[in-house]
């Protein structure tokens, strides 16, 4: 059966959820109410991506990274957290769920919520990778901006991953500025693809396996990371909650299953168990 009512959706997963341990696992839909586009959610498509070697290898595509990083974190910068985020930071700060996110905007942390396993990194950070330091989006942006002063602003969709335009990234003008520690190349630290996981997937793996209801929020699915957490779930026999607009790819082993806005689904939720 499938759930088009939040009020009636919220009271069926209170009623799973009441003295369980629950994971929620996030993806872009917890996002679109703060102003993110669900890139798949709606069957829509991406360009590729530069990918990690691409990025590692030339200076042409780490000058065009960086424009795109810095022209799409400064719209970060802006956005607010959704019902969604501040609904799920309730539920966290009542000790009721852990977050394990495909999402890289950190609008988890500006909601409130303290621990949450980011499985794509964030968009709020940056890494050298030479001597392997890690610091804020916010610090790099001054160096970046000392470089490239009055960066022309554009009127373009956010660039999570800056797309494998040759010619744009070939007329690129922008500075990539050095690792302040070592001089060495620094990146954004979110997962390009070709790239490692971070260590924060083991530790979501670990709260699949030991959650008793896992709940996924604004997810399809079709990125594997997600996936893969809701197959170690099921597997420990963990109850299936999905809210999400369209179809998932689990839907087929989902116990409950609500197609409605994910925001206030979850506002009712917490509202209900907080």
């Amino acid at each position: 059966m499938v759930i088009s009512d939040p009020n009636e959706a919220a009271a069926a997963l209170a009623q799973v959820m009441r003295g369980k341990r629950t994971l929620a696992i996030t993806g872009a839909g917890v996002s679109t109410d703060s102003g993110l586009p669900d890139y798949r959610g709606q069957g829509t498509t991406e360009k590729p991506s530069i990918d990690y070697d691409m990025f590692t290898a030339d200076p042409v595509w780490q000058r065009w990274v960086w424009q795109r990083n810095h022209e799409t974190w400064r719209q970060f910068q802006a956005l607010q957290p959704s019902g969604a985020h501040t609904a799920l930071a309730r539920l966290e700060t009542a000790g009721l769920i852990g977050i394990a996110t495909q999402n890289i905007d950190g609008l988890h942390t500006k909601a409130g919520s303290k621990r949450v396993w980011e499985l794509h990194g964030s968009f709020d950070r940056v890494r050298c990778l030479d001597c392997g330091a890690r610091f804020p989006r916010a610090d790099y942006a001054a160096d970046l901006e000392a470089l490239n002063p009055n960066w022309p602003q554009y009127d373009r969709d956010p660039a999570v991953l800056a797309t494998a335009d040759r010619p744009e990234a070939e007329a690129s003008t922008f500075k990539v500025a050095p690792c302040p520690v070592c001089g060495g190349l620094v990146k954004p630290d979110v997962v390009f693809f070709g790239e490692s996981l971070p260590a924060s997937m083991g530790d979501a793996m670990e709260a699949a396996r030991k959650c008793e209801v896992a709940l996924v929020a604004g997810s399809s699915l079709v990125v594997s990371t997600g996936m893969w957490i809701v197959r170690q779930a099921y597997a420990a026999g963990a109850t299936l909650a999905i809210i999400n607009y369209g179809p998932t790819a689990a839907d087929s082993v989902a116990d409950i299953r609500i197609d409605c806005g994910v925001s206030p689904t979850l506002t009712a939720l917490a509202d209900a168990l907080c």
